[in-house]
């Protein structure tokens, strides 16, 4: 056995309380290495006639990689304590034993010597990391408020263009407004999205908004505080949350804040909110996101910049009872803010949802005391890369988003925020070369897994672009020009995922089959009561799935979810099929 391999790391993904009363543990061996893990845990105070009472439990290995197998166990200790290692039987069915001081022989000396256990000394709910609940049943439509809807020509700037009268350069203006996300409620309704999350709202001289002017006020452009005010009840009384979006690492170079320190330099009381290596202010004497000397970066060290973000994420939830806040370029800020940033906002409403704009691996956000979640894009582009893409195989594209998801604890990709395409990316139909089938599958692939799935407003209707500025064209609301087959589609991937939100949400990920030659790809969602199987075919030949090869119970009962078909089961090239497995009524 492969001792180098082997890897767990106590108080983190790989041990921690998924609630109070429930221990997580994962072990991770060398791909076929292992054909068995136990895992021996009990109570570190536990003892009769001075031995130390220990359980043995059977891990699962659920989920492999290229190089590596992982394995699983749940474990309930009574008492909320626990001490525990693992022992690993080779494929030559040699034994060890592995715990805080590494491998040893696997024998009794081995097992009584308690300096060799990992601890988890006491399993308490504040250390637990926890999402709102209703992240997990939400389903959300990403809005660019610029390119949505039109609902009054008064307030659209000066050198407004007619809607969609182009394809979008940098500059350009079109007059969407809040007004026009207000009168398109029953649109959104009607598709079955209960989430919206909005590009900024926030004054200031773009489109994008990005270059905050005042935090407090909405864009003129846009409409008012009333305004806003009347579309976060509207959506409340649709039953659909709303999450605003938020820059806290850098602020626009037309900010009173910023222009104060340009005019006054050394005098300006608000030179240290900024991040300025000599004065008079110059470009490249300062830092800025990215090499964007329009957007200086702040100072969130500064106490009074602490005080002054805070506040903003107060008065936007105590005034306007928003639901979620999504943050811009949340990586470059120090995670001391964030820190202080979590507990002064769910200590004004519990179940707000923080969301960081990440788009690597962010482990350090996830802890329980930053974000909830990131915009999951480590796992959005190995699907992209298989499907769209074809430049990876199915396996590769499987041990990637295991790797990813095993990367994290259970409760956090619960609730990460999934998507495909932004307002920062190509859009989907893009990426997939217009391939409307491809697409399909990518947005039934995605929703099919754990998380919070988004969806980029327009991708419902066929909407296409290439990269910023052309992601962010203007919503087309001429039902001619709509595909309304793509619309369908949506509106009942969306009902399933509602549907079966248990299964989505708490249920396994069991990987049937990945055939590389054939390009096709089955996976079941289980739960004690449910199995949902995924078929995939992006090979160029139709595959046929005969129900009796299922190992379907005599007490089972088989839906197809997706098409009419029953008994043997077609899937066509480029196309999917949705099984539902339950106990017969």
């Amino acid at each position: 056995m492969e001792y180098a391999a082997i890897y767990h790391q106590p108080f983190s993904a790989y041990a921690y309380s998924y609630d109070e009363d429930t221990l997580h543990i994962k072990i991770r061996t060398k791909k076929a290495d292992a054909d068995q893990v136990r895992l021996i845990w009990g109570d570190p105070y536990e003892y009769v006639t001075e031995k130390w009472m220990s359980k043995e439990q059977q891990m699962k290995k659920i989920a492999s990689t290229e190089l590596h197998d992982y394995w699983f166990a749940e474990v309930k200790p009574p008492y909320r304590r626990l001490q525990y290692a693992f022992v690993l039987r080779g494929t030559d069915e040699k034994e060890i034993f592995y715990g805080s001081s590494g491998v040893y022989p696997y024998h009794q000396k081995t097992l009584a010597n308690i300096n060799f256990y990992f601890k988890f000394p006491f399993v308490h709910e504040v250390d637990t990391f926890k999402a709102p609940e209703w992240v997990k049943s939400t389903v959300w439509y990403q809005i660019f408020p610029e390119r949505f809807a039109n609902g009054r020509d008064d307030l659209s700037p000066e050198g407004v263009l007619p809607w969609g009268s182009k394809d979008p350069d940098i500059n350009d203006f079109f007059g969407g407004d809040l007004q026009g996300i207000i009168d398109k409620i029953d649109y959104l309704e009607d598709l079955g999205v209960n989430g919206i999350y909005l590009n900024p709202v926030f004054s200031a001289p773009t489109n994008h908004k990005y270059d905050t002017l005042d935090y407090y006020s909405i864009d003129p452009h846009f409409g008012d505080e009333e305004t806003f005010r009347t579309l976060v009840k509207q959506f409340h009384k649709r039953g659909m949350k709303i999450m605003l979006d938020a820059v806290f690492n850098h602020i626009g170079n037309a900010s009173p804040e910023w222009q104060d320190v340009v005019k006054n330099g050394e005098s300006s009381r608000f030179k240290d909110w900024f991040h300025i290596h000599s004065f008079p202010v110059k470009e490249n004497n300062y830092d800025t996101f990215a090499f964007t000397p329009e957007m200086p970066k702040l100072n969130t060290a500064n106490p009074e910049v602490q005080s002054y973000l805070l506040d903003i994420a107060l008065y936007w939830i105590r005034e306007f009872d928003i639901d979620g806040w999504r943050l811009d370029v949340a990586n470059e800020v120090d995670h001391a803010f964030w820190k202080k940033f979590h507990q002064v906002v769910l200590a004004e409403k519990p179940d707000l949802y923080i969301l960081g704009e990440i788009w690597h691996q962010s482990d350090p956000w996830l802890k329980g005391d930053e974000f909830h979640a990131v915009m999951n894009y480590p796992f959005t582009e190995p699907m992209l890369e298989y499907f769209a893409d074809q430049v990876i195989p199915a396996s590769q594209m499987v041990h990637r988003l295991n790797g990813h998801l095993l990367s994290g604890m259970e409760q956090v990709n619960e609730a990460m925020f999934n998507l495909l395409d932004s307002h920062d990316t190509k859009r989907l139909l893009t990426r997939c070369q217009h391939n409307k089938k491809k697409a399909q599958s990518l947005l039934a692939f995605m929703f099919a897994h754990k998380g919070s799935p988004c969806i980029y407003y327009g991708t419902e209707i066929g909407l296409s672009g290439e990269n910023d500025p052309l992601c962010r064209k203007c919503m087309e609301w001429d039902e001619v020009k709509q595909d309304q087959e793509m619309l369908s589609f949506m509106k009942r991937l969306i009902a399933l995922r509602k549907q079966e939100n248990e299964v989505f949400t708490h249920g396994a990920l069991v990987w049937n089959q990945i055939d590389d030659q054939a390009d096709f790809i089955s996976f079941s969602r289980v739960t004690d009561k449910k199995r949902l199987i995924y078929f995939f075919n992006q090979g160029k030949e139709v595959r046929y799935i005969n129900l009796e090869d299922l190992e379907i119970g005599e007490n089972e009962h088989v839906d197809n979810l997706w098409t009419n078909q029953s008994d043997m089961i077609t899937v066509h090239p480029e196309e999917f099929v949705i099984l539902a497995v339950t106990d017969a009524p």
